[in-house]
């Protein structure tokens, strides 16, 4: 491996995260608020860090093998949390600081967990950090650097495979720098468009910037105790869900509105499956609260809808205590937890193209069976899946379970209840946030062990960057040779 650029790009990373980082420390010095410290000290450390790891760097044209896009990823993400932690713990907002690195790497991997119980007593620069790490890991702060690697000499494919979610990582444009840049630009517009929308439904500015951050993330950090379920009126949770379902969408299929591409994005297989999952998943829930006497169709639509675009984007927002529904609606909403959004979008979860795939993995084998020597491919937009693609979906979801039913039993050992501990990990795999029972929508984290939180910490992290960039540096280094 390239320790010395390695080395560099992280220093670089770092110095970008204390860029991010100067609108809370704005804010703290304006307001007065308590907290400016907290950031200044956190931001000299930061500097001091970037410096010393790129003081020696190399000169000259770089590359990136795959082992060195792997390392570079995976010490990215606990890098820039262990940093992001700190003006959480310095300025008191948690008690300790494990409890600042669950709520910070909860914000990066999107996940929208929290370990805080009054968030509205936490100064607002803190708040605004907390909901800025959303906006950066949703894109993801390593695509936003792949956009400088070209200045800096560095070619940063390798980084872009080991850091974007779903079992394929494609460019929009030929140069993998173009592409971060219009991946951002995207972002940027549908941030912007969201926070105005935010702003005519009557929120503040801060109230307006958080969730717009939170939901263009698809996180789900709300400055709101009772999250959206605070603001009144319909206007701003129909505004959310649409916004909720656009983030969870394949960004390459936004380019492709841009490019007036529409046939491109009808003919899209994920595309089809996530917004069919969505309107079954709205219209089974919404008969079931109706005719459980949840109250008129029009408030149950507006909240099934809502709540359904909030777990299947993996935002995690909740407008109403979900925990409290109907057994069925219950179920409806843990199943969306597994399956969460589409690949190349901002969302977590295990993607819909790979239950499309799998679908069509037992329709295949249905038909092998009535015709052992039929050859069946596996298209999809009508395109033959490479069958290594098929064989890391298969391993993705082997993986998938094995740390689930793993994790779920370690929960269980802390004496919670099984629905608490099975929907916990399974939040925290797919970056949902909130669960069910002690850690349902008006609950906290804050309750577990330190150590559960540690194991939490890593489950977020194992979810975001999809089990294989962290495990196959963990593995023996013959076993890692082999994969």
């Amino acid at each position: 491996m390239n320790y010395a650029i390695t080395c560099k790009i992280l220093g670089v990373i770092l110095a970008i995260e204390s860029v991010f980082m100067l609108p809370a420390l704005a804010m703290s010095a304006v307001t007065g608020d308590g907290a400016r410290n907290a950031f200044l000290v956190t931001l000299l450390l930061m500097v001091l860090a970037a410096i010393v790891m790129t003081l020696n760097a190399p000169r000259g044209r770089q590359k990136v093998s795959p082992k060195d896009g792997l390392l570079i990823v995976s010490l990215a993400w606990i890098l820039v949390s262990i940093f992001g932690a700190l003006p959480l713990y310095l300025s008191e907002s948690v008690p300790t600081y494990i409890d600042g690195l669950f709520e910070i790497i909860s914000g990066f991997t999107t996940t929208g967990a929290t370990v805080i119980p009054d968030i509205e007593s936490v100064p607002h620069s803190v708040v605004l950090w907390r909901s800025m790490t959303h906006w950066i890991g949703g894109m993801g702060i390593l695509v936003f650097t792949l956009s400088l690697l070209p200045k800096l000499g560095i070619g940063g494919f390798q980084i872009f495979k080991a850091e974007s979610p779903g079992p394929v990582a494609g460019k929009i444009e030929p140069k993998m720098s173009q592409t971060a840049k219009r991946l951002y630009v995207i972002y940027m517009f549908i941030t912007v468009i969201l926070f105005v929308l935010l702003l005519f439904g009557g929120m503040t500015p801060f109230d307006a910037i958080v969730h717009t951050l939170g939901t263009v993330g698809t996180g789900g950090f709300s400055s709101k105790v009772d999250s959206v379920g605070a603001f009144s009126g319909n206007y701003i949770p129909i505004v959310l869900t649409i916004f909720m379902i656009i983030c969870g969408t394949n960004f390459t299929l936004h380019y492709y509105l841009y490019k007036g591409k529409f046939k491109e994005i009808v003919r899209d297989d994920e595309f089809r499956a996530y917004y069919l999952i969505i309107f079954l998943a709205i219209l089974i829930i919404t008969l079931d609260l109706y005719f459980s006497g949840y109250g008129k169709m029009s408030k149950t639509l507006v909240d099934s809808s809502f709540q359904v675009s909030s777990i299947m984007s993996t935002s995690g927002y909740s407008n109403a205590n979900f925990d409290l529904w109907p057994t069925l609606s219950k179920y409806i909403l843990l199943l969306l937890f597994f399956v969460g959004s589409c690949a190349g979008s901002t969302a977590g979860g295990m993607k819909v193209i790979r239950i499309v795939v799998v679908v069509k993995m037992v329709k295949r084998e249905i038909e092998k069976a009535l015709h052992p020597k039929a050859v069946v491919p596996i298209k999809i937009n009508n395109k033959i899946v490479n069958e290594e693609v098929v064989l890391g979906i298969s391993s993705y979801l082997s993986v998938y379970i094995l740390i689930f039913v793993v994790a779920s039993g370690i929960v269980a050992s802390s004496g919670v209840d099984l629905i608490t501990s099975i929907s916990s990990v399974a939040t925290m795999l797919s970056n949902v946030g909130p669960g069910f029972s002690l850690v349902g929508p008006t609950q906290t984290f804050a309750f577990f062990a330190p150590g559960y939180k540690l194991l939490f910490c890593a489950l977020m992290l194992l979810g975001r960057l999809e089990f294989f960039t962290l495990l196959a540096l963990i593995t023996p280094r013959r076993f890692r040779e082999r994969i």
